[in-house]
């Protein structure tokens, strides 16, 4: 806590009062604003661990399921039979603001064309395990998307608790103790100089009451 260098003038003092009930309504409304992005933070944390548990699982079947398939494929001819796919895939990204943080919202946009399969092979060439394991990563691509865009978010979330809190200390332990402080050396101050004002004009007083 330091005492501002400001002239103890009734001026100063009034802006001083000004800036201190600024900095108190700032301060509540920054704290209000750091405990509600904490709370969305920490829903956000447990979604996110959720969904994580979730895809990892889905892309843990997925890959057993190319396991199979390689099993009665050769390397060769499975790579030859994923390297050309026949759809074209594209993510759209806009961005949305809560609470002052832009979180970003991810799409897949999936090029249109009528000759377009999932399945970029004859299938009376290849596995069924194939099929399945392509198929399963076709389904768990949209909540892959998803988690990426939660992770995002949390962490932009996290910067924003972090800087919110920044500015809720220095409001609380440095700007508004200083401003009190301040504010009670220039009332100090003020009182001081109209008792001396009081006991000069009583002085006066006395010396015209003599010589009368």
């Amino acid at each position: 806590m330091a005492r501002l260098k400001v002239t103890p003038t009734r001026m100063n003092l009034n802006t001083l009062k000004e800036r201190l009930a600024t900095s108190k309504r700032g301060y509540k409304l920054l704290k209000d604003k750091q405990d509600e992005l904490m709370r969305q933070f920490l829903e956000l944390i447990r979604k996110n661990k959720k969904l994580r548990e979730e895809v990892e699982k889905e892309l843990e079947d997925s890959f057993s399921d190319f396991l199979i398939a390689s099993a009665f494929m050769s390397p060769e001819f499975m790579e030859e039979a994923v390297s050309f796919p026949t759809q074209k895939l594209g993510v759209d990204i806009s961005i949305k603001n809560v609470m002052s943080v832009r979180i970003p919202k991810m799409e897949f946009k999936v090029e249109e064309n009528e000759n377009a399969s999932m399945f970029p092979y004859g299938c009376a060439e290849t596995s069924a395990g194939l099929d399945k394991a392509l198929k399963g990563l076709n389904e768990v691509m949209n909540r892959l998307l998803e988690l990426a865009e939660l992770e995002k978010t949390t962490q932009l979330m996290a910067d924003e608790i972090e800087s919110t809190r920044r500015r809720v200390n220095a409001l609380e332990y440095r700007t508004i103790p200083d401003l009190e402080e301040t504010i009670k050396y220039i009332r100090s101050k003020l009182e001081e100089n109209e008792r001396a004002t009081i006991s000069r004009l009583m002085k006066v007083k006395d010396i015209i009451a003599e010589q009368k």
